[in-house]
């Protein structure tokens, strides 16, 4: 029990910082160096394909466990720390009040699933006619 606990609690922690990141990249100060490389984590977050993928049994889930922790622990030292600090405040302010819902992401990933699902189908019934 207290291992779920812990998991639960750095799971927490790890969207408190993920949040922090969107907001240091809205911030106008931000570098542009900084704000690609935050471009960059947020993308391979929210992206369905990964270096590793997660089928394969315990490997498919540590390069989540490993790079998007890297990756924001590299953009918090490439941001300045008061932008950094500011955007944390937001990111709290906004996680207190309500749950965030990014839908434009969300669609993203579902329209990009489908269009992989429907290649898919459409390569089988393709192979097969031929």
């Amino acid at each position: 029990m207290k291992t779920l606990a812990l998991w639960r609690q750095w799971a927490a922690r790890l969207r408190l910082e993920a949040s922090t990141l969107y907001f240091a990249y809205k911030n106008p100060g931000t570098p542009w160096y900084a704000r690609l490389w935050a471009a960059v984590v947020v993308a391979y977050a929210f992206s369905p394909i990964d270096i590793i993928p997660d089928f394969i049994p315990i490997i498919g889930f540590l390069d989540d466990l490993v790079l998007i922790p890297l990756g924001i622990a590299v953009a918090a030292r490439l941001i300045p720390k008061d932008i950094w600090e500011q955007s944390k405040a937001f990111a709290r302010a906004r996680t207190e009040r309500k749950r965030p819902v990014n839908w434009i992401a969300g669609g993203i990933v579902i329209v990009t699933w489908i269009a992989l699902l429907a290649f898919v189908v459409y390569r089988i019934v393709l192979t097969r006619k031929t």
